[in-house]
């Protein structure tokens, strides 16, 4: 395959179309792949080193648009953070409690771990004042998550719709230490609270009806907090008084950048892709426990562990028809962002697949549900939009389509995957939305192609 077939095209308003057009005898997808650093764990990193005494660096950092936004959040309040790039990044962090008063408003843009994250830090710092604003889609993301629980403590917060969407003001406050039982399992949430725990005096619970990822303990623990986890309650607990210390960070490949490639090689015939040093945290890995439900062939390599993260080297072959199956319950919180690679995968498998319990997917970057199923739907899929999934009848030839990433990065992304099993062109736009994530998608795209 010519890899003229995979071309962008760039618009006077620097949006961009990624144009797939196969010819009759299709491709093959072959290769070694290293794919961007872990985005959560590097959010953290950059945080942790901020409010640590000392300096923080850190090797594989992701250089996507996100990290960028919370870099420059940081910056802005007296962190002393180098060019990023991936070989190394280094944190000058000023102390926890010692964040300046920034000068003008902060600016998270499309990231909604950068905005929930910092919300914790913020409101616990007392005598400061914090204005938070995001991109047009981050403004119109819930933010009541995290700022309900943060007010429990004390802190005051105000914002649009009653103090639940950006932009919004912090008034920063000694908090107060809470037990607080999240209804949902989030990531997001445990993370702001533990943070604002930190600076608090005495115990900071989160409890959660399902464990989320666990990026931020381990990243705490490491960094010098005292942290404790009660799996069998499903409990985290921070206790306020130590300080944290800059640390050696090693970004593990992000399993979601690599799950786009694990479908890809799983649903191309012919296809055999091992994607290089991806990280394998089980709180990370349901993606790879729905794929091996569908009958994938994948398989872990030289299991290792880097900066306490478990990092492995993922082989992916197609082996024919993949087979429907239901993706529900507790696995979900594990694989959430992995939900619309994982329709794509449901369109080429033999039966039905089911998709529930995800309702969160329609506060994301975009309404994850309703566009995947409209976009697949466009190239001939057969999705039916459930209000907390999808419903996926696979087996249906795809035909090349103009389909849209509503600039949400993950969407961008599946799309492209999708086209590869589809006759003709399929024109994909906004695609410079995987920049969010993934800056160089469509270059290793044109070099595994055969």
């Amino acid at each position: 395959m010519s890899p003229s077939v995979i071309t962008v095209d760039t618009k006077e308003d620097v949006s961009q179309d990624l144009i797939i057009s196969l010819s009759p005898s299709g491709v093959s997808l072959l290769g070694r792949i290293l794919v961007p650093g872990d985005k959560s764990i590097s959010h953290r990193a950059l945080m942790l080193g901020a409010l640590a005494q000392g300096e923080t660096k850190i090797q594989g950092l992701l250089l996507g648009e996100d990290p960028r936004s919370t870099a420059s959040c940081f910056q802005a309040m007296g962190a002393e953070i180098s060019p990023l790039n991936t070989e190394l990044v280094t944190v000058k962090g000023i102390g926890l409690g010692n964040l300046q008063e920034p000068f003008d408003i902060l600016n998270a843009g499309n990231s909604g771990t950068t905005l929930r994250l910092m919300l914790g830090i913020l409101a616990s710092h007392p005598n400061r004042f914090f204005t938070v604003t995001g991109d047009d889609s981050l403004r119109s993301r819930p933010m009541s998550r995290v700022v309900k629980p943060l007010q429990q403590m004390g802190a005051e917060i105000w914002g649009r719709k009653g103090n639940s969407l950006a932009p919004l003001a912090v008034a920063g406050q000694a908090l107060k230490p809470i037990h607080y039982h999240s209804p949902i399992a989030s990531a997001q949430v445990k993370s702001c609270v533990l943070l604002a725990g930190l600076m608090t005096e005495g115990k900071t619970t989160v409890t959660e009806p399902a464990l989320s990822r666990d990026h931020s303990e381990r990243m705490l623990r490491a960094f010098g907090a005292n942290l404790s986890v009660d799996p069998d309650t499903k409990s985290v607990t921070v206790i306020a008084g130590n300080a944290l210390h800059g640390q050696s960070v090693i970004v593990p490949g992000d399993i979601s950048s690599a799950a786009f490639w694990l479908v890809a090689g799983a649903i191309v015939p012919g296809s055999e892709l091992v994607i290089e040093n991806v990280g394998v945290n089980p709180t990370r890995t349901g993606v790879l426990e729905a794929l091996q439900m569908m009958g994938a062939d994948i398989q872990q390599e030289n299991h290792r562990e880097v900066a306490g993260e478990p990092v492995a080297d993922l082989r992916v072959r197609c082996v024919g028809k993949l087979k429907a199956c239901t993706i529900a319950g507790d696995i979900i919180p594990r694989l959430i962002d992995e939900i619309p690679i994982l329709a794509v995968a449901a369109v080429f498998a033999e039966g039905t697949t089911v998709i529930k319990d995800a309702e969160e997917l329609r506060v994301k970057e975009s309404d994850r549900i309703t566009v995947m199923a409209q976009q697949l739907t466009k190239m001939g899929a057969k999705v039916t939009e459930l209000p907390d999934g999808m419903e996926i009848t696979g087996g249906t030839p795809l035909t090349g389509a103009d389909v849209d990433s509503y600039t949400d990065h993950r969407i961008a992304m599946s799309l492209a995957i999708a086209s590869l099993n589809a006759t003709g062109k399929t024109t994909i736009h906004r695609a410079e939305a995987a920049s969010i994530s993934y800056p160089n998608f469509v270059t290793t795209l044109q070099q595994i192609c055969r």
